[in-house]
């Protein structure tokens, strides 16, 4: 691998989203990450859709990975990754508080045999205190940081049924929180030496990472003008062809209005009591969004109402699914996909890095690995004898999936 973290090793005992994403954001910037998986499979492995063996959901947070599968309860198993740990430079797990105890891998364990060591734990509620005990999946978190909440005084009676949203923030969110939590940490062992314990709670991620948490946190701050605004109410329209579109102003919020007036070239409506004040123009939006919507009707094409919502500092983007973004000439531009051979004459079409540096060229993370794939490379490279390792096959302790690797290509 090349990259910024060229030469960092991380150790991942995560699963699923949370963890995984924060390892994976490691590796997209040039780390060598490890995932040790148990017997039983990440449970990410049994999600749909699938291809060649893979699951698509999988392969999206792990794609790149080397990959460990051993069964800790066996006799000799802990040894060998507590010796892998003792050559990592971070450490990834998200498991619930006391687990990574409970198998002889917490911080406490591992810094005693290798102090420059960074060890991140991604928990619902933090290692330590009344609630560190509970399980904790995203759309749960979401429900006791506010987010759900939020959502459904927004929506309002705009939604048919209760239902959570369909993404996992709180997994996703926190995962980054961790990569950068890493970063910092790694930053602060080049000066020290010493490496360190980072807690990071998807709760105290969920509040911290809500730009609106300030109205519940100080309600004083409300007055009479709705708490609506620039981008915080953005409407839909239906473009001159039939697109569907969003704005990123509030028809309502007094910030945002006069945008409106100024690419409308219409300020006789800041007069009209329909829409003179914040509150009317809540009470009349039905109305406001009419004659709008007639406006944009008036363009020829999609490009020329851009061009003048943009003249007015509005913002417009066209609805559309992943899959269109990425077939678009930014795509193409950006390169916004990773193209990542399955091994069978396929490939799977992965999301892209994020970041462009002038100075460190990211490699494509390869393809995502079958359980115990790098079982003998891994343990290979930190010194493990083949003897010792053929030993540890013939116990039960490490396992790989023969099955699959047997159909690669």
């Amino acid at each position: 691998m090349s990259g910024p973290l060229s030469g960092i090793r991380v150790v991942d005992f995560s699963r699923v989203l949370a963890g995984p994403l924060c390892a994976r954001t490691l590796m997209d910037l040039g780390a060598d990450v490890i995932k040790v998986e148990p017997p039983r499979q990440d449970l990410s492995r049994f999600a749909y859709p699938r291809s060649s063996g893979m699951s698509g959901y999988y392969a999206q947070q792990n794609a790149g990975k080397r990959n460990v599968c051993i069964d800790l309860n066996v006799p000799g198993a802990l040894d060998v990754i507590l010796k892998l740990c003792d050559e990592a430079d971070v450490v990834v797990e998200n498991f619930r508080a006391g687990t990574m105890k409970f198998l002889g891998l917490d911080y406490e364990t591992l810094a005693a045999r290798n102090s420059r060591l960074i060890y991140v734990s991604i928990s619902g509620y933090g290692q330590l205190g009344p609630w560190a005990s509970r399980m904790a999946y995203a759309p749960v978190i979401q429900a006791e940081s506010g987010f759900t909440r939020n959502s459904l005084d927004h929506y309002g009676a705009a939604l048919e049924r209760s239902m959570t949203d369909s993404l996992s923030h709180a997994d996703v969110y926190t995962g980054l929180q961790g990569a950068i939590a890493a970063l910092a940490a790694l930053n602060r062992r080049s000066l020290t030496g010493v490496g360190q314990h980072v807690d990071v709670p998807m709760a105290a991620t969920m509040l911290a990472t809500s730009e609106r948490a300030h109205f519940d946190l100080n309600p004083e701050e409300l007055n009479d003008e709705p708490p609506i605004l620039g981008a915080a109410d953005c409407p839909f329209f239906e473009g001159p062809n039939g697109e569907q579109i969003v704005l990123s102003a509030s028809l309502v919020g007094s910030l945002t209005f006069p945008f409106f007036l100024k690419a409308m070239r219409r300020p006789d409506l800041a007069s009209d009591v329909r829409f003179a004040t914040a509150t009317a123009r809540k009470q009349n939006v039905a109305d406001l969004h009419r004659i709008v919507q007639t406006w944009f009707y008036t363009f020829q094409s999609l490009a020329a109402l851009d061009c003048q919502l943009d003249e007015a500092k509005i913002a417009m983007g066209v609805i559309r699914t992943a899959h269109a973004l990425t077939t678009s000439v930014w795509a193409e531009h950006w390169r916004a996909v990773e193209r990542v051979p399955n091994r069978r004459g396929g490939e799977y079409i992965l999301p892209g890095r994020p970041w462009r540096f002038s100075k460190d060229e990211l490699t494509p993370p390869g393809s995502p690995a079958f359980r115990g794939e790098h079982n003998r490379e891994v343990l290979s490279s930190i010194g493990v004898s083949e003897e010792h390792v053929n030993s540890l096959f013939d116990a039960g302790a490490l396992l790989i999936d023969s099955e699959n690797l047997s159909q690669i290509n």
